[in-house]
């Protein structure tokens, strides 16, 4: 797991070395002995030099924290990383550069990853596939290109139409699509379909009956009773 706010998941009283160590120490990675060599190697793997070892998290900047976060992840070799955000808290200028560094790690490590963020133009170019979800139930599933270029769920259209464009005069996705009604509680969600209350679609079968996550195509599912 990365968190989104290294401030907040890394030990403001433990220095770098001391976090990676406990996590050597844990999970019996290593013998005592071998535990700095493992631990600098993790650092130069995300592109921090080995003084970074003897720092607190106050002496670092948000991307090297961050940084320090991917490393430890990494220690355990893991097969699924799942990164909640992990570029949200920082400048833009350093969010590419650990967005860019997660790309290089997976292609490098052979990783796969589960990438949490409400910005779908980084989800388009982080993931293969994106599951749009709506308090807690999923919306649609698809190609990252498909679902972009050619959103089923009105959420997703919604969503879609938000996103910014660096050249708005060449822009081709839909008119922007301005959601109306109150946003429900997750602890007491409506009836039906939890998307209800804020669909401009919305018909009568829609409050009362919950729609079921199915395939409209080949790796393509929606769930909305608009499409039945």
């Amino acid at each position: 797991m990365i968190f989104q706010n290294p401030d907040t998941s890394l030990d403001p009283r433990m220095t770098v070395g001391a976090s990676l160590y406990e996590v050597m120490s844990l999970h019996k990675l290593c013998k005592r002995s071998e535990r700095k060599t493992k631990a600098l190697a993790a650092l130069r793997r995300v592109g921090l030099v080995p003084e970074t070892l003897g720092r607190y998290p106050h002496e670092l900047s948000g991307g090297q924290k961050q940084r320090v976060a991917i490393a430890r992840a990494l220690l355990l070799d893991p097969r699924l990383l799942v990164l909640d955000e992990p570029s949200s808290a920082l400048d833009l200028s350093v969010q590419g550069q650990i967005l860019n560094l997660i790309l290089e790690l997976k292609r490098d490590l052979g990783f796969s990853y589960v990438f949490i963020s409400h910005d779908l133009g980084v989800v388009r170019n982080m993931c293969r596939r994106i599951a749009v979800m709506y308090l807690g139930k999923i919306a649609e599933v698809a190609d990252s290109n498909e679902l972009v270029t050619d959103p089923k769920h009105p959420y997703s259209q919604a969503l879609i139409s938000a996103i910014p464009s660096s050249n708005p005069r060449e822009r081709k996705l839909p008119k922007r699509i301005v959601l109306t009604g109150e946003i429900p509680s997750p602890v007491n969600p409506p009836k039906g379909c939890v998307f209800s209350t804020r669909c401009p679609y919305v018909l009568p079968i829609c409050r009362e009956i919950e729609p079921r996550l199915e395939a409209i195509q080949l790796g393509h599912m929606v769930s909305c009773h608009l499409l039945d």
